[in-house]
């Protein structure tokens, strides 16, 4: 018995396009579809230890680190990106799993592979002096990263981070840990579920564009990714918040009030673990608020950079 009341809606949701014969296998798209679109200049190319990472470095100034969450791209940074080149170089990258970077060949998805990858490509990039921010599973590794390279990072920049044990798991990661059902999640991913899985993480649905979730559902069908997803779910999540007391690094946690996917109140631990902390709440915001509210989510930030 499925307990999860939302897995089981969308069960029932795909079985109801299967009967209605509206569910499709849902292809897989190669690079040569996908590039044109989201690795346009100034979009390169890195390989680290077999993996291919795409990223994009832009702009001039003090440098700024930007990390994406769970089922993102470097993309969600789009709009931050914008204004922030006109006054610092920022470095964005593709996660192993996701964007165009895809599917590491050896599966290495754990949160301190993702920290040894940051480092050695933000080595490779000649870049030890920066601003780190990360959103969700990018503000996990952004604050273990920071706590092993405290040195490296003069301001730690945490939006709606993961990182203290999950009370319950978003339905989509049930999904993909759900044998026979997370099959439907490799070969059937039809744009409406990835629409609904977005109106889960905004709080406001009208702020969600038909780019956005176009962007999402193409690079979700980008080969291997729907797999590396399964593969991720299986990860056995480790618990390393007592390493947040290490960090002295001054550090910002914002967080959207009505976020759907990490309580709000994790805010408050992360401030009591956090030795040099600031917590902002926005009102009427949810899980991505670089994406739903650029504008003011940027403001602030920018506030606790030069102040």
């Amino acid at each position: 018995m499925i307990k999860n009341k939302k897995l089981r809606i969308l069960i029932y949701f795909f079985v109801a396009l299967y009967v209605l014969g509206k569910l499709n296998v849902t292809a897989d798209k190669s690079m040569s579809e996908l590039a044109p679109i989201y690795a346009q200049a100034p979009s390169k190319f890195m390989e680290i230890e077999g993996i291919n990472i795409h990223y994009r470095d832009e702009g001039e100034g003090d440098v700024l680190v930007l990390v994406h969450g769970t089922g993102s791209s470097l993309h969600t940074w789009d709009d931050w990106t914008k204004d922030l080149i006109k006054t610092h170089r920022v470095i964005r990258l593709d996660l192993p799993a996701y964007g165009l970077t895809g599917a590491d060949p050896k599966k290495r998805y754990s949160s301190m592979d993702y920290v040894n990858l940051l480092d050695t490509f933000l080595i490779q990039l000649g870049v030890n002096d920066f601003y780190l921010g990360g959103n969700s599973l990018g503000g996990l590794i952004s604050w273990l990263y920071t706590s092993y390279h405290d040195e490296k990072v003069k301001k730690l920049i945490l939006l709606d981070p993961s990182g203290f044990p999950f009370r319950s798991t978003p339905f989509v990661i049930q999904f993909a840990k759900t044998p026979v059902l997370n099959q439907l999640l490799r070969y059937f991913t039809p744009k409406s579920f990835i629409e609904k899985n977005l109106k889960e993480v905004y709080y406001d649905d009208s702020l969600i564009r038909q780019e956005t979730i176009d962007r999402y559902h193409n690079l979700t069908l980008f080969e291997g990714n729907r797999q590396a997803f399964i593969d991720r779910a299986y990860i056995e999540r480790e618990d390393y918040t007592d390493r947040l007391e290490i960090i002295q690094t001054e550090t910002l946690v914002l967080w959207g009030e009505n976020d759907a996917w990490i309580p709000v109140d994790d805010a408050a631990k992360f401030q009591s673990a956090l030795s040099n902390s600031t917590v902002k709440i926005m009102p009427k915001t949810g899980h991505v608020p670089m994406e739903e509210r650029p504008e003011e989510s940027l403001s602030i930030v920018m506030d606790f950079i030069l102040n």
